[in-house]
């Protein structure tokens, strides 16, 4: 982990790189947010009420399909900006 940071053993500053530090945390911070966006909108639409502790065959199989369909829209959205960025530089 010492490697995200720039904090590696071959580094020569001997410091933290703090552009990789900010880049790290505004990244989980964006991870963060796509996570409790997912669980809220999935419980939403999958769970109408909590009858019983465990979730029932149908709200178990609507949960999996959500988090699929964010999982996959997250990764598009990934490419394009990631083909953006390319072709700003």
């Amino acid at each position: 982990m010492s490697s995200l940071f720039g904090g590696g053993g071959s580094s020569s500053s001997g410091g933290l790189n703090p552009e990789r530090v900010e880049m790290a945390l505004t990244e989980m911070d964006t991870v963060t947010d796509l996570f409790n966006r997912m669980v809220s909108s999935c419980q939403n639409k999958c769970i109408a009420r909590y009858a019983e502790a465990d979730l029932s065959k149908g709200e178990a199989v609507c949960i999996d399909r959500c988090v699929s369909k964010y999982h996959e829209v997250y990764g598009k959205v990934g490419d394009k900006l990631k083909v953006r960025g390319e072709q700003k530089s």
